[in-house]
């Protein structure tokens, strides 16, 4: 049975047939077609299962080969053939096979089908004379898109079986990157105890072919990251490192061309064997030769071919005496002296360990910059740094715990070293493939990095790292998912950088449910975030606006103290009596239709219950609010329904309450609203920021109220960058001053849990 499937996009009615050259396909007549079939769920692929006759006594070289072509079938009964010229064509195998013809249309010169049921693989035991080799690498090394998937490295494993008894076992993976790669070789990898490693991996699989091209640079640079750390990975194992050579993609432009040209250059000085296949493959252009591919991203059986032509077979004579001889060599660690001066100062590289040792013995500070071009230079042709962040070993206060390596290999981070000090950086993927630390995030420029507290690892899980190697400051927040959910796998607790402990956004709490504070991290930078304390050991303070306008939001904005709204953020409330009735009742009618009205000239939505109450930001460009309001009905009831539900959240679960109200108000009100913030908050400690411009007088012996004669005017802010920056330095200067920081801010999450609210 041989399965016959494509791809095609068809009109309702139309159909896809196949005809060919056998009494099964009807011999080229297209009235004694067979219709292909395809469903809901797997549209637009088409398939159809057919019968065909194999003689098992014949050797496959004696069995014809089946030529036909796939037609379009109309609602009117017209056929459509899907080209003239050459057919395509497939050889009489084996039973029960799939044929991926890919679309309908696109005729490949050479045909991609396997066996619908893998047959049993039986390995080579652990007696055989002969090496054991494990490929890890993506669909490629797999064999995708080859006839029975007989690719490149399923012929190596032949030849080098038939020759020397070695073993191949194929580690790769549909899909694989670097990153993916790097997660896996502990898992699949290292367990064969392998004595050589085959990393078959591709641009392509970065996504360069389809990245924005400012992003292009850093999608390579991570690429070779990768490689060099899985290259160090394989030699920690005691193993012998081999790289699959780069490949074309059928989506390349002339600047990815070059891209790909200058990283298989650098890939050939890393003193590290490479199957050298650009050169078998590329157009020139950095697409794949005519004939050779099968899509885009794969080559069809003939580029496998040249794929395993390509090869240096000679990289595999070797016996195991005079590998294991190599591998001794493979864990030492080579110090290279690159730099010395009279009175103490000291430079040593590790190439093969990416790191670089700075020795000064001396009573001076000395400074490394872009500017010291004697150190430079020698950094630069003796170090072999790579690009990147590299990071100290042995932080020490006062001392900056990183620097970054540019493409050519000089230190572009102004450093300063203190007198009598000994300090060993490294690069960056040296973390990332620590044996003592766990990847919990990683987007190929960010990492969160679980690491031990100790040598001995007794205090483990109390030490995050964090790894910028971006250009720009990454800003860590409760309201990225991804990252707040991966810190669930630290300790709930609070902690801080203890090189830097009063740097703004240096403080990380994390509960249950992950992230729960705003950090940051430098460009090109490294941070580590030790364990403090436990969550209640410290108060917890949130800051929750209660109108008139959007001045206290947008000044929280600035200062970045701003997380997900609350339900005055966005409003303008004129009367603080009605503030703190809408509080008093729950918010319940805030956003009830029977209560709002839309004003065309203002632009607005009113309130009748609250006629203080507006809103301004509710109606969009694609709502009709003067014939049909439902929409926004809608939305208003979505997003206010979440602002009540985070108020309540917050005050149940911060340690006190910090009020902000800005706008001119009288004394009765403020009394009032005292009373019914006094009974919501249920005992929690709060207070009320007044920032209104009137006389404190008209406040003073109101207990937790705190009044400051000031206007901060929401459309000046707008209008004038320079006032509102001024008013968020006037702001950040009063919150100080009520102990309120980034080091005891309490964060609401987008979404509270419902138990907890």
């Amino acid at each position: 049975m041989y399965r016959f499937q494509v791809s095609a996009n068809t009109q309702t009615g139309e159909s896809i047939a196949l005809v060919g050259s056998t009494p099964q396909l009807g011999q080229w007549d297209a009235s004694k077609c067979v219709n292909l079939r395809t469903t809901s769920d797997r549209y637009p692929l088409w398939w159809a299962d057919i019968e065909i006759e194999v003689d098992p006594a014949s050797e496959p070289s004696d069995r014809p080969k089946i030529e036909y072509k796939y037609v379009l079938i109309g609602t009117d009964g017209s056929v459509k053939w899907e080209s003239w010229g050459q057919n395509r064509w497939v050889p009489i195998d084996s039973e029960n096979m799939i044929v991926d013809d890919g679309w309908f249309g696109q005729v490949q010169p050479w045909p991609y089908g396997y066996l619908k049921e893998p047959i049993t693989k039986t390995l080579v035991g652990k007696e055989s004379e002969g090496l054991k080799i494990a490929v890890i690498g993506s669909s490629v090394a797999l064999g995708c898109s080859a006839w029975l998937l007989k690719g490149w490295a399923k012929r190596l494993e032949q030849a080098l079986h038939e020759k020397h008894g070695h073993q191949l076992v194929n580690l790769s993976e549909l899909g694989a990157n670097v990153s993916r790669t790097i997660d896996r070789f502990p898992l699949v990898v290292a367990p064969e105890q392998p004595d050589i490693v085959i990393i078959a991996l591709s641009l392509g699989n970065e996504g360069l072919a389809y990245c924005p091209p400012q992003e292009r640079k850093a999608v390579q640079r991570r690429f070779e990251r990768g490689l060099q750390q899985l290259i160090k990975m394989t030699k920690e194992l005691g193993a012998m490192p081999i790289l699959g050579g780069l490949y074309p993609h059928g989506d390349y432009s002339q600047e990815h061309h070059q891209l790909l040209w200058d990283t298989h250059n650098r890939m050939l000085s890393w003193g590290v064997p490479v199957l050298d296949w650009l050169a078998a493959l590329d157009n020139g252009e950095g697409r794949w030769k005519p004939g050779i591919s099968f899509d885009p991203a794969h080559p069809n059986t003939a580029g496998h071919r040249l794929m395993y032509a390509a090869i240096d077979l000679s990289l595999f004579e070797i016996d195991k005496n005079e590998l294991a001889k190599k591998k001794e060599l493979y864990p030492q660690k080579q110090e290279v002296p690159i730099y010395q001066d009279e009175w103490g100062f000291q430079v040593f590289a590790y190439p093969d360990e990416k790191s670089l040792r700075i020795v000064n013995t001396s009573n001076s500070l000395y400074t490394i910059s872009s500017a010291w071009q004697e150190l430079q230079t020698v950094l630069q042709s003796q170090a072999g740094l790579m690009p990147g962040v590299y990071i100290v070993k042995n932080p020490q206060k006062g001392t900056l715990p990183f620097f970054s390596v540019q493409e050519d290999g000089t230190i572009e981070t102004t450093l300063d070293i203190s007198p009598a000090s000994e300090l060993e950086y490294s690069a960056a993927f040296n973390f990332l493939s620590a044996k003592d630390s766990e990847s919990l995030y990683y987007d190929g420029h960010l990492a969160l990095l679980k690491e031990s507290d100790t040598p001995d690892g007794t205090l483990r899980d109390r030490t995050l790292r964090i790894i910028n190697e971006s250009d720009h400051e990454y800003n860590i927040h409760p309201m990225w998912k991804e990252v707040r959910s991966a810190l669930k796998g630290m300790p709930t607790g609070v902690y801080h950088d203890p090189l830097y402990p009063d740097e703004p956004f240096r403080t990380m709490m994390i509960g249950k449910n992950g992230l729960e504070s705003r950090v940051k991290v430098p460009p090109k930078s490294s941070v580590l975030f030790q364990y403090k304390c436990k969550l209640s050991d410290i108060s917890r303070v949130a800051i929750i606006p209660l109108g008139d306008r959007c001045a206290a939001r947008m000044l929280l904005y600035k200062m970045q103290y701003d997380g997900p709204a609350f339900p005055f953020d966005l409003t303008r409330t004129t009367n603080l009596g009605d503030v703190a009735d809408i509080i008093a009742t729950g918010f319940h009618d805030m956003w009830n239709p029977a209560y709002l009205h839309y004003n065309y000239d203002a632009g607005r939505i009113y309130h009748s219950k609250w006629t203080g109450l507006s809103f301004a930001h509710e109606v969009e460009e694609t709502d009709d609010p003067i014939n049909n309001m439902y929409p926004v009905y809608e939305r208003m009831r979505v997003r206010y329904t979440a602002r009540a539900e985070r108020f309540w959240y917050t005050l149940k679960n911060c340690d006190k309450a910090l009020f902000i109200r800005t706008g001119v108000t009288n004394r009765g009100y403020v009394i009032d609203l005292m009373s019914k913030l006094e009974s919501k908050c249920e005992g929690k400690p709060f207070r009320v920021l007044l920032i209104s411009p009137q006389p404190s007088g008209e406040f003073s012996n109101i207990p937790d109220v705190l009044h400051y004669n000031l206007e901060f005017n929401p459309d000046r802010m707008y209008e004038d960058l320079g006032y509102w920056m001024h008013c968020t330095d006037v702001m950040r200067g009063i919150l100080e001053y009520l102990g309120v920081s980034s080091k005891n801010l309490f964060w609401c999450p987008p979404n509270p849990p419902k138990d907890e609210a």
